[in-house]
């Protein structure tokens, strides 16, 4: 059995072979409009999510499967005390694939221990997003052409955001990356997530408070929100959350091929006006996000001969 639980499941090769497909989905969806026929997907969301919820739901209608799921544990039998590893294996009953979000972290990975079918985790605590860094990576190639040699900048809530993480782990696989890591010192990415994908590869970063001074070196720039779910305390929320602001005047210091990607959503970390510049690519990242989904749910169930056939 085969999961996506964490972005390094994958290898370089073959995340290359799935961004392939979502490019050959977005070229042609129809090719693969009743790829999943007959197929379920369960989305388990023990977490509150509109785009990553949604954008599953949407990739397996879109290859003529059919979902069933909850949407939060409140309306589940977690709210009876029920344990993953049950639920997963009433799931296994119902459903051929599932996407499980959970506030804690390493609970999709428990279920893949548990489960009789394929489980992606689409988003675990402040651990990892394995499904938004496909997404992020292919609009990072389709915008650069490559996933080699860029300066990218990620800022903001560095030390909670999920995304952030899986997308350092998954792009350190990459030749000539460099990172710069713009946070206030209390947002910090972990050292674990340094030691683990950064150091010993031995590529380079900085760290620094200026995204001023860090914006007209960046090929990427990756914006985040500072996350009030991910705070116990709503004093030092409310004395961070402002900490970066991206406007249309400070997108002037970029360079005219950097692109700005956010996994959304936002709050206020990047002005309306940013919207309007064609470096701004949030949005194209959304659409993106279906695509390497219903790539995704493919390799995993093992459809992906059955689509090529289709296509051909």
């Amino acid at each position: 059995m085969v999961h996506m639980i964490d972005p390094l499941d994958f290898s370089v090769e073959e995340v290359g072979a799935l961004l392939d497909l979502a490019g050959r989905i977005e070229a042609e969806p129809k090719a693969y409009a009743q790829a999943c026929a007959g197929k379920k997907l369960a989305t388990l969301f023990y977490e509150p999510s509109t785009r990553t919820r949604l954008s599953f739901e949407a990739a397996m209608l879109n290859m003529g499967g059919s979902i069933l799921g909850f949407s939060s544990a409140d309306s589940s039998s977690a709210s009876k005390g029920e344990s993953v590893a049950d639920t997963i294996r009433v799931i296994s009953c119902y459903a051929d694939i599932c996407a499980m979000r959970h506030p804690k972290e390493g609970a999709p990975l428990r279920a893949a221990h548990y489960s009789r079918i394929p489980v992606i985790n689409a988003g675990d605590g402040g651990h990892q997003h394995p499904t938004q860094t496909l997404a992020d990576l292919m609009t990072i190639r389709k915008r650069k052409g490559t996933l080699d040699g860029l300066t990218i900048g990620l800022c903001g809530d560095l030390k909670f955001g999920r995304t952030v993480h899986s997308l350092i782990r998954a792009l350190s696989r990459y030749a000539g990356i460099r990172f710069v890591l713009i946070s206030p010192e209390e947002l910090k990415v972990p050292e674990y997530v340094l030691n683990e994908a950064v150091r010993p590869r031995g590529i380079p970063y900085e760290e620094t408070t200026s995204l001023e001074e860090a914006l007209p070196r960046l090929d990427i720039l990756y914006m985040t929100r500072v996350q009030r779910e991910r705070f116990f305390n709503e004093e030092d929320y409310v004395r961070l959350k402002d900490s970066y602001i991206l406007t249309g005047h400070k997108m002037r210091l970029a360079q005219p091929g950097m692109a700005v990607l956010h996994p959304l959503p936002r709050v206020n970390e990047i002005a309306l006006d940013v919207d309007s510049d064609p470096r701004a690519a949030y949005f194209e990242q959304v659409q993106n996000g279906v695509y390497v989904r219903m790539a995704l749910i493919l390799t995993l169930l093992r459809l992906a001969e059955k689509g090529e056939a289709s296509h051909a």
